[in-house]
């Protein structure tokens, strides 16, 4: 299963939980109307007054389980993942903390966002937990938290930790985080008619019946929570098989992602969870957070069978023996890292490597971290930016200067303009290190520019409101300085200015909505008409890419080659980005077909691919090798 069907597959779940969802809310307004009709006397009034009254109860009913549901859905959109983790005590890990076992963790987050092509989280540790848990929270990547509790980071080495950061990643990438701050908005409005029924059954007076609707309420509000709750447990473990098997993806190993649920099973704390509000968020963890009287409510798979899926041989007696050990000497994360030695990095290709790659090769990509390899590639990435880079974008004072360095155009006439335009906003310091930034970053290798983006995001988006509003505005502004940024400069900035949008709005800046077919091709044929202008230098051998890729998008349509400047794809994202995930499919395949039509790409020209990808909700991890000898073979 790709990345589409997984998206294709989430969207059917989100239907499935409306229906179930609505079915519930109909199940529930019958019970209630029909006390309402006991408990008010109904049956000797004429058929208009019962009418009246009964649709006067379902409204009201209506009103309570929706708007409770709404409301709780979008206070938890309103603050991002990391609003789910502080409520439950978390702690942000600084970008730049000293810490050992605090700084593993963050190269682990931002490996994954590298090898995901998935921008990075914001990192918290949840310190008076010591059972191993993680989870994933947030409504879009772009505002998503990644948190891990302290007995994890404890306990766990780099190999194993990076197994569970890796599950919680594919719930990231695959929609799931969406899904379950739905989950969370449905339980809240069945509870809400609960809440209601309390009120009504301590109201006073004779002969009132309002006590007896408020106590059926709360029954019924509550059997609503208890068979939500099988739904929501039910939901949960069919993605949490999904998410371990695209962790193994991610990581090409199973050794970490198995001997983490071993330490669960083998250790005393397990992956339970003290504090009791984590019982809202306990479809999102990485293992089971409380003891179930019922497997019903198990929002897990059993572990042992979870363990055996990725370690067949593994034997339950195992577990007994860990346990024994483990107890005389806990595991330490730190000292098995030393244990087990750290690779040196690789080097980097050049730019104008040439590297085989088929359209199938990137469909099956996007969304995981194959091809083999992509996590150590992710790292060797993080390992070859330069330091004062790496520095200056964990820095909240230093990474706005770099980021418009990173934004800025090669053209000299063009970056003066930008400069001006940033001195008019931020002032002439923040502009004349800008060009400063910009001058360092021109020999800064292409596989690294978007990795330096990305790092520099989390950053960005924890600035005030007000400054973050300037600073979207300064992105579209740089776009359009002069009208001669080229295709790299122009989509890296339209890709940082949505994930900035995402992280504040909690949607995308174009709202992406189906298009009519014709709009639709129109936009795929101006979209491959630029890729195809900007990877040739002779107009036919573009006109020829063109046409290859147009005809695997739109086969049959008489669309002419057209190349048209960066910034005209401004009217392209709406419509692409709404697409479904087989038409996309499709749409990526043909990218592909125009950037590679001569059998290879670039370096730079893979890069590329990756930042239009993005641009379009399409994570794609790194393709080109980070080693030399690799490519070579």
């Amino acid at each position: 299963m790709n990345f589409f069907q997984r998206q294709q597959d989430v969207r059917k779940l989100s239907r499935r939980l409306v229906l179930l969802f609505t079915a519930a809310v109909i199940a529930v307004v019958a019970v209630v109307d029909l006390v309402a009709f006991v408990a008010l006397g109904l049956g000797h009034q004429t058929a208009s007054a019962i009418f009246d009254v009964l649709i006067a109860v379902t409204v009201l009913l209506i009103l309570v389980i929706g708007l409770t549901s709404l409301f709780r859905t979008l206070s938890l959109r309103s603050g991002g993942g990391g609003k789910v983790a502080r409520s439950l005590g978390g702690i942000r890990v600084p970008e730049d903390t000293a810490d050992p076992r605090l700084r593993r963790l963050r190269n682990v987050v931002e490996e994954m966002a590298i090898a995901s092509g998935t921008p990075v989280p914001e990192v918290y540790v949840l310190p008076h937990e010591n059972g191993i848990n993680a989870f994933a929270a947030g409504f879009t990547p772009a505002d998503a938290a990644v948190a891990v509790t302290h007995g994890a980071l404890e306990t766990l080495n780099r190999d194993e930790l990076q197994g569970v950061i890796a599950h919680e990643f594919s719930h990231v990438v695959n929609g799931d985080m969406r899904l379950n701050i739905r989950l969370m908005g449905v339980l809240f409005g069945l509870l809400g008619l609960a809440v209601v029924g309390r009120i009504l059954v301590n109201t006073r007076g004779d002969r009132n019946p309002l006590p007896l609707i408020g106590l059926v309420l709360i029954i019924v509000g509550y059997v609503g929570v208890f068979f939500g709750r099988l739904i929501k447990a039910a939901v949960s473990r069919q993605r949490e098989y999904l998410a371990d098997a695209s962790a193994v993806q991610y990581t090409r190993q199973t050794a970490g992602l198995a001997g983490a649920l071993k330490k669960i099973g083998g250790l005393d704390a397990g992956s339970r969870l003290r504090d009791k509000r984590s019982e809202d968020v306990s479809h999102m963890l990485f293992g089971e957070g409380f003891s179930r009287f019922t497997s019903w409510f198990a929002t897990h798979p059993p572990l042992e069978q979870r363990i055996r899926q990725l370690d067949p041989t593994f034997d339950p007696a195992e577990l007994a023996a860990l346990t024994q050990r483990w107890r005389q000497q806990p595991p330490n994360g730190l000292l098995e890292d030393q244990s087990l030695g750290l690779a040196p990095p690789s080097q980097l290709p050049p730019p104008n490597t040439a590297v085989p790659v088929l359209p199938s090769q990137v469909i099956q990509s996007i969304g995981t971290a194959t091809p083999p390899q992509a996590q150590r590639r992710a790292g060797t990435i993080l390992d070859n930016i330069p330091a004062p880079f790496l520095d200056r974008a964990r820095h909240p004072e230093a990474v706005l200067p770099l980021v418009f360095g990173l934004l800025m155009a090669v053209d000299p006439r063009t970056r003066a303009a930008q400069q001006h335009l940033i001195a008019g906003r931020f002032g002439p310091a923040v502009a004349n290190t800008a060009g400063q930034e910009a001058q360092a970053l021109a020999s800064l290798h292409p596989v690294l520019r978007l990795p330096l983006a990305e790092l520099a995001f989390p950053v960005l988006r924890r600035r005030p409101r007000p400054q973050q509003d300037a600073v979207l505005a300064a992105i579209q502004a740089l776009v359009h300085a002069d009208g001669q940024v080229d295709l790299h400069e122009y989509c890296l900035s339209r890709l940082l200015y949505r994930e900035l949008y995402e992280s504040m709005h909690r949607t995308t800046p174009w709202q992406g909505r189906r298009a009519p077919r014709e709009a639709v091709n129109q936009a795929a044929a101006t979209l491959l008409s630029v890729l195809a202008d900007a990877g040739q230098q002779d107009r036919n051998a573009a006109a020829a890419a063109y046409r290859a890729g147009l005809a695997q998008v739109v086969p049959g349509a008489a669309l002419p080659f057209a190349p048209v400047p960066p910034v005209a794809l401004e009217s392209v994202w709406p419509v692409l980005d709404g697409l479904d995930g087989p038409e996309k499919q499709f749409l990526v395949g043909g990218m592909v077909t125009v950037i590679g039509n001569d059998g290879v790409m670039t370096v730079a020209e893979i890069e590329l691919l990756r930042t239009v990808c993005a641009l379009l909700h399409c994570p794609l991890p790194p393709l080109a090798d980070t080693s030399p000898e690799q490519i070579a073979q």
